[in-house]
């Protein structure tokens, strides 16, 4: 199903271009997620990845975004549940919904609850969902938003808001790596090249489309690789995906 979209070297496997747009900055994700606190009827919302390696106790959740209302705060839910995200993460995409500790503020779905997984109740305070979000080798992580209500979710609204929380997760990851690429930006034949090695064009056919010698595109699939700070062409399509330099 749609919602199951595994991402691997910054494609989306299910659904959609994962870039609407260049994303600059942290900052322009915020509308993004109050966007999608606001579909979903929710109070708060917050961001986790995955931190550490993949050693069993090594790892743990770091938040990236919050906008959590007063009396609750990340570490209390990664307290509650941080151990159960991280075992859920390497075996399903399925996202999770807890309640709160007297059960008066449930979320669920009738008409989806086949395809969601629910967390045992704890102490917290407040119900909510967690959207799973596996990107492969570049990262993993959670986007949850929390309740105050008892909501009975539609399943298109659950399918749409996971799928956002997937593209939303790339963009946190290209700004987040943006920041450590090379100073120097990728030139338009540079990026031309890219997007047609991408594509699964060979040198010959990517000489032939835009009019230029076989040795100038392994010139510039080189000077892209070295800026990309990548060992091979692979690993350099792959990086300027990411980016958003290419699609």
């Amino acid at each position: 199903m749609a919602f199951n979209a595994d991402i691997s070297s910054g494609r989306m496997t299910a659904g959609g271009d994962p870039r609407v747009r260049m994303v600059s900055a942290r900052s322009d994700l915020f509308p993004r997620l109050i966007a999608m606190q606001k579909a979903l009827g929710a109070r708060s919302f917050a961001v986790f990845r995955v931190a550490g390696s993949g050693l069993p106790r090594k790892r743990s959740l770091h938040c990236d975004f919050e906008s959590w209302t007063v009396g609750v705060n990340s570490d209390a839910f990664i307290g509650c549940y941080g151990d159960l995200l991280l075992t859920h993460l390497d075996d399903l995409l399925l996202p999770l919904v807890w309640s709160s500790k007297d059960e008066v503020v449930c979320c669920g779905s009738r008409s989806f609850t086949a395809f969601m997984s629910r967390l045992p109740t704890t102490s917290l305070s407040y119900g909510g969902i967690a959207f799973p979000v596996r990107l492969g080798t570049v990262g993993n992580g959670y986007v949850i938003f929390a309740f105050q209500a008892t909501v009975d979710l539609s399943a298109d609204v659950i399918i749409d808001i996971h799928n956002r929380c997937c593209r939303l997760m790339v963009d946190l990851i290209a700004v987040s790596e943006r920041k450590n690429a090379p100073s120097e930006a990728l030139s338009d034949r540079e990026i031309a090249c890219l997007q047609l090695a991408g594509d699964g064009r060979i040198s010959e056919e990517i000489a032939e489309n835009l009019g230029l010698s076989v040795h100038t595109v392994n010139a510039y699939l080189g000077s892209a690789t070295i800026k990309l700070d990548s060992v091979n062409r692979i690993q350099a399509i792959a990086k300027a995906i990411r980016l958003g330099y290419i699609t």
